[in-house]
């Protein structure tokens, strides 16, 4: 379907309050003038949009129009105008299901079994349609008003995919890492049968109110959902009937072509013959748990977006992007621990240096208290493709699959960052000034432990130590780890190799262990701070 251009959003809707806000796109309450209709739209800026992106979009908008169900969120018109897309959708009011559950007075085994059955409505739908959603999880479950009974509907097809009836293959690594299935974790083909592995995690909370999959260590919990490693403990789990355990059992089976399908499900006696199968009797600990489970999601969700948020604010994003570089290289195998230590001083620097930022103090109590559970077990989607020169096994936490378009965008931070560090073994000057903002701050071995701010303090060096008539020097970068923050930011950490010949005709070999943190401004990227240890960036002559 080719997105609508030739009307523009402004001349058919008029724009009210916010409703929701991503780190991109804005969610509004829009009147359409024609006919007093509320809709809800979703205005995206595609001024920074990749030509993939793009493709993304126009899919997303090709599968929503296809899919009229009442259990789906419904998008009634897609319209580009310069700089901005819009998505009409309908206007749901109710919030999330979960949300809902447990502000109600009575909720029973049978209430979970109506909840997974519109859920299973939707999902059969899509199936029926070639869509395979990829992303089922509580956030994306709303209610269509905040009337009692109201409608269960499915949200958010950002990542859905398009399948040829029951057809696998490999669509790359998408989903949310409690929801995701074991054939995905494999990297082996998958299709629709994904779904239903993400609505057997669902039904299980909606039982007990927490996961059945669980590890603050995302290998560790790979682990587990690849094992199938769950169970029904007790004393929570003694209350449920058999059959609702049976059709969990169902959902939650390895082997995708065993594993039961949506028309499968709607057929199961938990959920057709519910008045005599399921059980009536209130879940009280059900909702205590769920409440728990609720405010567990909102504060990653929360806290993600409002260190996000301060990350892009121009005034915080120099200094604050440092924070994020502390969980970054957290992650870094311990055979690179070295990185790990350096990002380390990079934190306590800033701490040290701007201790009186209230709002960067606001940051690092939050990042440091909810660092750890925030993100080795996140709750936002993670869309992964593969790459094909990653030959690592399955089985190994350090294996990376990317999407094609962070692929690239990681490929241009490290190139842009040869770049800086060839000007610098140049001795250009101009070259270097042209890569990094004027207001470059960092901390390195040649300023004694200070905060130099500008480009005064290297001039100096490129002038008198860096001159073009220097004999020859060469960089490796090794190790390079690039982590994007956003469209617009990013941070690189490696090693740095310098090789050059001595006064004496001898060759010489130097080390230095940097993290740059860089931000796109029009369309280019500047590097705006960075922290050097171990030897001077070249040999002085």
């Amino acid at each position: 379907m080719a997105l609508t251009i030739c009307t523009r959003f402004t001349d058919e809707y008029q724009l009210f309050e916010e409703l929701g806000k991503g780190a991109f796109s804005v969610v509004r309450r829009c009147v359409k003038i024609s006919s007093g209709q509320e809709y809800a739209a979703k205005i995206i800026n595609t001024k920074k949009l990749s030509a993939r992106d793009h493709q993304k979009l126009e899919r997303e908008a090709r599968i929503c129009r296809l899919l009229k169900h009442t259990n789906i969120v419904r998008l009634h018109d897609s319209i580009s105008e310069e700089g901005f897309h819009y998505l009409v959708f309908d206007l749901v009011t109710g919030g999330e299901l979960f949300e809902d559950i447990v502000a109600r007075e009575y909720y029973s085994e049978a209430d979970a079994s109506h909840c997974i059955q519109q859920i299973l409505e939707s999902v059969h739908h899509c199936h029926v349609n070639g869509i395979v959603h990829r992303d089922l999880k509580p956030e994306n479950l709303l209610l269509a008003s905040k009337m009692k009974g109201a409608a269960v509907k499915l949200a958010d097809f950002g990542l859905a995919i398009e399948v040829q009836g029951d057809q696998q293959a490999w669509f790359g690594f998408a989903g949310t890492p409690g929801y995701l299935s074991p054939e995905v974790l494999r990297k082996d083909p998958y299709g629709k049968p994904v779904d239903m592995w993400a609505c057997g995690v669902i039904l299980y909370i909606l039982l007990v109110g927490y996961p059945p999959f669980w590890d603050e260590d995302q290998h560790r919990l790979y682990q587990q959902i690849k094992a199938g490693a769950y169970d029904f403990p007790s004393p929570e789990w003694d209350t449920v009937t058999p059959d609702a355990k049976d059709l969990i059992n169902k959902m939650l089976t390895i082997n995708p072509s065993k594993r039961i399908t949506a028309a499968e499900a709607l057929k199961h006696p938990w959920i057709c013959q519910r008045s005599t199968v399921a059980s009536m009797m209130h879940r009280q600990e059900t909702v205590e748990c769920l409440k728990k489970f609720n405010a567990r999601r909102k504060l990653k969700v929360s806290f993600g977006l409002t260190l996000l948020r301060q990350l892009l604010h121009p005034c915080f994003a120099s200094w604050i992007y440092l924070v994020v570089c502390f969980y970054i290289f957290s992650l870094i195998p311990e055979k690179q621990s070295h990185l790990q230590f350096h990002a380390c001083c990079v934190w306590c620097s800033v701490i040290i240096c701007h201790y009186t930022v209230s709002s960067f103090f606001f940051i690092y109590k939050s990042f440091f208290f909810h660092s750890f559970s925030l993100f080795q077990e996140p709750q936002t989607t993670v869309i992964h493709n593969p790459v094909d020169r990653n030959k690592e096994s399955t089985e190994s936490a350090n294996t990376t699959i990317e999407d094609e378009d962070i692929k690239a965008r990681k490929q241009e931070i490290i190139k842009v960052t040869e770049q800086l560090i060839e000007s610098i073994n140049n001795g250009d000057f101009e070259a270097y000034a042209k890569i990094c903002d004027p207001g470059l701050t960092s901390f390195e071995p040649e300023a004694l432990g200070n905060l130099v701010e500008g480009h005064d303090f290297h001039r100096f060096y490129f002038e008198n130590a860096l001159s073009k008539g220097n004999k020859p020097v060469h960089t490796i970068l090794l190790n390079p780890h690039v982590h994007l923050i956003g469209e617009d930011a990013a941070c690189i950490a490696y090693i740095r190799l310098t090789q050059y010949m001595d006064g004496s005709g001898m060759p010489r070999t130097m080390q230095s262990e940097e993290t740059r943190v860089w931000h796109r401004r029009d369309g280019k990227w500047l590097n705006i701070h960075f922290h050097r240890s171990g030897a001077p960036s070249v040999p002085i002559m």
